[in-house]
């Protein structure tokens, strides 16, 4: 069953933006890009949206849907009171470039000064190693990001404060979460959380988990473990006595 529906898009670069209703027939199992891509056929041809592969699994597509943050191919129609103007808007916490798409290249940068994997010493000549199943499968669900940047966008540190000099942010954690659990992995990477990558200004308010949609445990099985061990090594007494003997020993 078709309906005439009206969405309101901001439109425009840098701070010159604004909301402008269009007006379009929605029907049964459309979701919001498709509603997007409507109105960019019929008129608003130089309406800017980013998206890829509309199947959930690209991360490109994400905005701000009656302010909340959501990818707009995994986003029906039939979810939302369309009896009033369905507002969508870019992600606020990147600059924004025209229209629904914004700057994110700045988490790519983060991710490249996160250490890459050290791999220990393989423990069988064939070059393999040996380790526990529980081991292998605790990071795996990290892997399913999709680096939407949504949890980005949510987090206050970066959303509200602008520390993105001072934090990476939910979905870099989230990466260093995957090589600090790894059981073959060597390198260190509790320094630089603790410093640089600032993840003591996370004060676990779960926002980020809440609008993942790979329904990744973001902040208790990989923020929450990260700080832990960032406690064990810096600000526990026992465990610095026991290092400062240790080196003494070695």
């Amino acid at each position: 069953m078709s309906k005439t529906v009206t969405f309101r898009i901001t439109r425009g670069t840098g701070e010159k933006t604004e909301l402008v209703d269009y007006q379009t027939e929605v029907g049964e199992g459309m979701v919001v890009l498709d509603a997007v891509h409507q109105i960019q056929a019929e008129s608003a041809p130089d309406l800017a949206v980013r998206w890829n592969c509309k199947a959930g699994k690209c991360g490109s597509c994400s905005a701000e849907v009656n302010g909340m943050p959501r990818l707009m191919c995994m986003t029906r129609l039939g979810e939302i009171n369309l009896d009033e103007p369905v507002t969508i808007e870019p992600m606020r916490t990147f600059p924004l470039i025209k229209d629904l798409v914004t700057d994110v290249s700045w988490n790519y940068e983060v991710k490249k000064r996160i250490k890459k994997m050290k791999p220990r010493k393989p423990d069988n000549e064939d070059g393999s190693w040996l380790m526990d199943q529980e081991d292998v499968e605790r990071p795996q669900e990290f892997r399913k990001c999709i680096e939407c940047f949504l949890c980005q966008n949510v987090c206050h540190v970066l959303r509200d404060h602008k520390l993105h000099a001072e934090f990476a942010g939910p979905r870099h954690f989230v990466y260093a979460a995957q090589l600090e659990m790894n059981p073959i992995d060597t390198a260190d990477r509790l320094e630089d959380l603790k410093g640089p990558d600032g993840i003591g200004y996370c004060n676990i308010t779960k926002c980020c988990t809440k609008v993942c949609p790979e329904h990744i445990t973001i902040t208790d099985n990989a923020i929450i473990p990260l700080k832990e061990r960032v406690v064990d090594k810096f600000y526990d007494p026992i465990g610095k006595l026991f290092r400062v003997f240790s080196s003494r020993d070695s």
